[in-house]
């Protein structure tokens, strides 16, 4: 549905490196907001009604309404945000000079020895006390108390933290699959740019494994930066004896244990603005298709969301489910208890009523050529095999094999690729251990995919099934052609077959790692899950009512990627056409400057 109206949109015919960063959403090339003397969502929504592009529905209007509301406060909250970030750098300055200063001074403390006893002292009186108390004495606990003590005097000297102003309250929007959720919050992030300074937007998968890395980034950092290192400037030539700068390391280096048992903080701090310097101005984070699919999902969610809210980052969200209904299993009730609460603070719930799957309505009268062929008999199988020499002849290229790098240091083998053209088996995409990150790395880097031989999806390879639902949910948005063989139409690929259905509770397996591969029935009569939720919560899982949406939007993108209108697209938004005309722009920018010495 997001991309459905191509052909409206104007600025392609730009020269290539005047192609804004979001260009994998062809609304991304759209004028801004009516501040800037151009439409917004809302006018633009309208226009693209009256040119008969879309049906309107009064839901999709209000949610259109709402984001060009908030796209008119976001203007004056960037230069409060800019004015908070400029008094926060002064203050964290501030902080740390003082931090400093209090260390230096329990320094001399120490070198001139009056001190020193006296600490002791009052440490052993301390530990005396817990062990009394206890019996057991934690690690560290003397420098716990001293460090608390020098964060409390700085909070006297250099005052309290500087507050953020009010942030405008973003929007969660949700509602059926295929109602417009995501074609709306891309109109709005495209208006964003030139307004907000910091801006991502990402979908679940992408998102998830982002905070993996930076996680694993910061965490690495972190451990691996040496303390010699990070003391020197300040510590190693000041005037002190060995066992005083021993001292100081240690203090240090409790510092730094202390800030990495909280990873998330450090993680959210990063996820916006990382190599970017210093902060400056507002932030927007669009997330599509938030979901909470497993104990990972609502603890980084909970912590980085919660965060970044926090410090405030307006959001802009889609999911399937109404905020209260996302962890319906009892994941870590509480953390998700705190996550809602600030949600329901910073944002407005807006509900696309409306059943219709517009991506389905359009494909209906739009679908001129073949892309999904079916069933596996031997014509159908000739003919895909004539579009597949076909699009490689187009190509201009020879088949030839390649190592896709992926991230966190992985490669995946291509047997059969040429010029930005790839073609594989459901089995090898979907059969084994691979997700999410295999398949971003085969959308970024081929702009047309052939998949042979995909089954009809039942209990028996569900683990299947969930793969490539990601598959085409990463294809998808990065705008890529398909072209399959399968043993079903698109409306019957989830059906199951006479093995079983996709929803066979009684054989529903577990894939958690406390759970293993144990059934239904067997963890029913442990009376366990490895979310720590009860047996109400089992059964919820149990619905697979998250499979069910899921199933839903794989069917409904699949008949999207047929339309004429998504085709027409691929040429001018798919990351491998990008970077030829990024080269192409590069390279005529050379010449001029070359022609102009």
């Amino acid at each position: 549905m997001k991309r459905l109206l191509f052909s409206l949109s104007s600025r392609f015919s730009d020269p290539p490196f005047k192609l804004r960063a979001t260009y994998f959403r062809f609304y991304c090339d759209r004028p801004h907001s009516s501040l800037s003397g151009r439409p917004g969502p809302l006018a633009y929504y309208k226009s693209l009604i009256n040119q008969g592009k879309l049906k309107h529905d009064p839901y999709q209007e209000n949610v259109a309404c709402e984001l060009d509301n908030l796209l008119e406060r976001l203007h004056q909250y960037e230069k409060d945000m800019e004015e908070y970030h400029s008094n926060l750098a002064k203050w964290e300055e501030k902080r740390e000079n003082e931090r400093r200063r209090l260390l230096l001074e329990e320094a001399k403390e120490k070198k001139e020895g009056g001190a020193l006893t006296s600490v002791k002292k009052r440490q052993n009186f301390f530990r005396k006390w817990m062990s009394r108390s206890s019996g057991n004495v934690e690690p560290g606990v003397g420098k716990w108390v001293s460090y608390l003590n020098r964060e409390k005097k700085l909070d006297s000297l250099v005052g309290p933290r500087p507050t953020a102003p009010p942030a405008p309250k973003g929007l969660y929007i949700y509602g059926n699959v295929g109602s417009g959720k995501t074609m709306l919050m891309d109109m709005f992030y495209s208006e964003t740019e030139g307004i907000v300074q910091h801006r991502r937007r990402l979908h679940f998968h992408e998102a998830m494994l982002q905070i993996h890395e930076l996680m694993h980034k910061v965490w690495k950092s972190e451990k691996e930066k040496p303390l010699q290192s990070s003391i020197s400037n300040w510590v190693m030539n000041l005037p002190f004896d060995t066992k005083i700068k021993e001292w100081l390391a240690e203090e240090e280096r409790y510092k730094q244990e202390t800030k990495m048992k909280h990873i998330l903080p450090a993680v959210a701090d990063k996820f916006l603005v990382d190599g970017q310097g210093l902060q400056r101005g507002a932030s927007i984070l669009c997330f599509d298709e938030i979901q909470t699919v497993d104990v990972f999902a609502v603890v980084a969610l909970s912590g980085i969301v919660s965060r970044l809210l926090n410090t405030g980052t307006v959001l802009v969200a889609t999911s399937n489910r109404a905020p209260r209904d996302l962890n319906q299993d009892g994941m870590q009730k509480e953390i998700f208890q705190d996550f809602l609460s600030r949600l329901e603070e910073q944002c407005e719930n807006l509900l696309i009523g409306s059943e219709i799957d517009y991506r389905r309505h359009i494909a209906q009268c739009s679908i001129d050529e073949t892309h999904y062929f079916w069933p596996l008999n031997s014509t159908k199988i000739e003919e895909y095999e004539n579009m597949w020499n076909k699009i490689v002849r187009q190509s201009g290229g020879k088949v030839i094999s390649q190592t896709l790098p992926v991230m966190f240091g992985r490669t995946l083998e291509v047997s059969k690729s040429c010029n930005g053209v790839a073609r594989f088996t459901f089995e090898y995409l979907c059969g084994q251990p691979v997700g999410a990150a295999d398949y971003i790395a085969i959308a970024k880097s081929y702009h047309t995919v052939f998949i042979t031989d995909i089954p009809v999806m039942s209990m028996r390879i569900r683990d299947k099934a969930r793969r490539f639902i990601t598959l085409i949910d990463e294809l998808y948005n990065h705008h890529c052609r398909l072209y399959c063989s399968a043993a079903a139409s698109i409306d019957n690929l989830f059906q199951g077959t006479e093995e079983g259905t996709l929803f066979d509770l009684e054989s529903f397996q577990f894939e958690t790692e406390t759970e293993g591969t144990k059934l239904r029935r067997d963890v029913l009569a442990e009376g366990s899950t490895s979310s720590q939720g009860t047996t109400e919560g089992i059964i919820s899982v149990l619905s697979s009512q998250e499979e069910m949406f899921a199933f839903k939007r794989a069917v409904s993108r699949l008949i999207e990627m047929q339309t004429p209108l998504y085709l027409e697209g691929v040429r001018h938004i798919h990351p491998y056409f990008q970077e030829k005309q990024t080269d192409i722009a590069i390279s005529s920018s050379f010449v001029r400057d070359m022609l102009n010495i």
